[in-house]
């Protein structure tokens, strides 16, 4: 990329920044001397004049010039990839390349995003993937930034989410400099992360940084997705680019693979002949498309669809949108992991999880035995089953399975009635009701092109059962993992990809979640990300309380105590002061539930006006 015009160079900022450094020590006497007048303090040794000096001068300027490092070669390989953004907590592991993206990349495509914990922008990179439907990209420092990253990484890799990495390392031990970077350096950086990422390279070379960036992309996209790493060396960023033939190789992405023909008609058989078959999805739906299809496999079987909680498959309030009338004869698991059927209960497996498994990480759950197992990606797979139904339902069976699905409608609806019931329960109650908590925002939101950026398995579900989920970027699941602290930055993340497009982001927020990194509002706020975070705060680990509660109850001990070591309280924490010390609108805590309409519509005006706001909502603990 060209230099733009009026731009300082490098040679202009090293002259500065040494006039600069000068002018500091300069001033430094004066300061010595102010100390010197003061009062000596008994508990400490004043330091010297040369020691203070020694403190606060620069280091000396180097005066060698760069004109064509490596790391803007670098740049142009990842805006080949076609990345939009890209999350950091900065680190001198990867300086270089950090000074390439501002200035030679002009900060465009990608855009850095300031973050203030790895382990917040891998989450960050998490949720936008999941709206976006492609890696944002995550930049990491050596040893102790891939270390805080580890366990976003890891919710990323069980959720089957591309995320590409790229992490600075100092790999030459000759001319690493003595100190930090030797902590911070390592023989085989991804080592500490490669149970639970899809691939990793330690690149030698710029066109191996080009190659290998193409190749760690395109294994991210391909299913089952996950993250991926590229090793950065310090000295390929920052030494001259010498090489007049560096190629960046054409990204050629691979087309998911679809189930074997004969296994798919043999699947096909199997559901049109069972008498009350069920749909299972786990991550199925990768896209609008995929909730397509798992809406019209529905229609065409009348079989009932168990959305999961990790995907949108299958509208919330379609007809055959639930589990249906009694036990099934036959369960179809799309990417569904290890999930054994009932006795006597026959079972079809769809899942890409069976291309690829590693042996360490126990995340692919219990074994399943299954009657047809096939090994391909289902999405892919669905318009092949989707005809070969079509082809043997004749017009007597067809006449079964309306009836059938007039059963199942009317099932269905029943459970959502019951739902609706069971949300008046507390409906007045201080702390508030979580389904009083969603119910007061419905009617706010519904008519906007709305996403909910945040997982409802904390939250009783209860948006899923009292609004009106009926396109694919509504909801987008869960942490994969189980690992606390993904929900902020992920639906941050979230936010991001749907700004864009205009949609109004929504985030429940438990508490224990946000403190595990709250700086990540501060992120939203410095990046103008709008969304409203409405915070559930009980004030505790809930899940961690019960847990307690009921080990005590089996040893016959009571559950006095159970409060210790799992709430958080005294003091109770301030969500929507923290919001305003980050720099975003805060409101709360709120304890009375007829003050939550007037509180959210606040908080809606502005996020309308591109802004993430906060209302502190103290709720019921489940």
């Amino acid at each position: 990329m060209a230099k733009k015009e009026g731009s300082v160079n490098r040679r202009g900022f090293l002259k500065g920044a040494a006039a600069g450094a000068a002018a500091l020590v300069a001033s430094a006497p004066a300061a010595i001397a102010q100390q010197d007048a003061a009062e000596a303090r008994p508990a400490a040794v004043v330091p010297t004049s040369a020691q203070l000096a020694a403190d606060v001068a620069a280091p000396p300027a180097n005066t060698r010039i760069v004109e064509n490092p490596g790391s803007d070669f670098m740049v142009d390989v990842i805006k080949a990839l076609g990345i939009e953004y890209v999350a950091v907590m900065a680190g001198s592991s990867f300086e270089g390349l950090h000074e390439s993206l501002i200035n030679y990349g002009d900060n465009s495509k990608p855009e850095m995003l300031t973050t203030c914990h790895e382990e917040s922008a891998v989450a960050m990179a998490h949720g936008y993937a999941k709206i976006e439907g492609k890696p944002m990209m995550a930049l990491l420092h050596g040893t102790v930034g891939l270390q805080h990253a580890s366990m976003a990484i890891y919710n990323a890799y069980a959720d089957r989410v591309p995320i590409f990495m790229v992490i600075g390392n100092h790999a030459d031990s000759a001319v690493r400099g003595a100190g930090v970077n030797w902590y911070h350096s390592a023989q085989d950086m991804c080592a500490m992360v490669r149970d639970f990422t899809k691939w990793d390279d330690n690149p030698a070379s710029l066109q191996a940084f080009a190659t290998n960036s193409m190749r760690a992309y395109k294994i991210a996209m391909t299913p089952p997705m996950g993250p991926v790493a590229v090793v950065c060396d310090s000295g390929l960023q920052e030494e001259p680019n010498r090489h007049k033939n560096l190629r960046i190789p054409k990204l050629a992405m691979s087309r998911p693979p679809s189930g074997d023909i004969s296994a798919v008609r043999e699947a096909a058989k199997m559901l049109v002949a069972a008498d009350n078959p069920r749909i299972n999805c786990g991550r199925a739906a990768r896209t609008a498309n995929g909730m397509s299809l798992v809406t019209e496999l529905a229609d065409v079987l009348k079989a009932p669809v168990n959305n999961g909680g990790e995907r949108m498959h299958i509208p919330n309030r379609h007809p055959l949108a639930g589990n249906g009338t009694g036990q099934p004869d036959l369960i179809l698991n799309l990417e569904v992991q290890g999930a054994p059927p009932p006795p006597n209960v026959k079972s079809i497996s769809i899942t890409a999880l069976d291309l690829f498994m590693k042996s360490n990480i126990q995340d692919f759950q219990p074994y399943a035995p299954v009657d047809l197992s096939i090994a391909a990606d289902a999405e892919a797979t669905l318009p092949l089953l989707i005809e070969e139904c079509k082809k043997l339902i004749n017009a007597d069976r067809r006449r079964f399975l309306e009836d059938r699905a007039s059963k199942i409608a009317e099932a269905n609806q029943r459970a959502r009635n019951q739902a609706k019931e069971d949300a008046r329960f507390g409906w007045d109650s201080s702390p508030v009701s979580l389904s009083r908590l969603a119910a007061e925002l419905w009617p706010l939101i519904k008519n906007e092109d709305w996403s909910l950026v945040g997982w409802q398995g904390f939250i009783g579900g209860w948006p899923d059962k009292l609004w009106n989920f009926d396109k694919h970027y509504q909801y987008i699941g869960g942490q994969g993992a189980g690992g606390i602290g993904y929900n902020a930055p992920a639906s941050v993340g979230a936010a991001l990809a749907n700004k864009k497009y205009g949609r109004f982001s929504v985030n429940i927020q438990t508490d224990g979640d946000l403190n595990f990194a709250p700086g990540v509002l501060w992120t939203a706020a410095h990046h103008k990300i709008p969304m409203l975070i409405v915070m559930h705060n009980n004030r505790a680990y809930h899940a961690e309380v019960m847990f307690v509660q009921r080990m005590a109850n089996q040893r016959n001990r009571g559950i006095e105590r159970a409060h210790i070591g799992t709430t958080l309280r005294e003091p109770n924490i301030d969500y929507a002061k923290m919001a305003q010390t980050y720099g975003l609108y805060g409101e709360g805590p709120i304890t009375d539930p007829k003050d939550l309409a007037a509180a959210y519509k606040r908080g809606i005006e502005r996020v309308k006006k591109g802004e993430p706001a906060l209302i502190d909502v103290v709720t019921q603990p489940r």
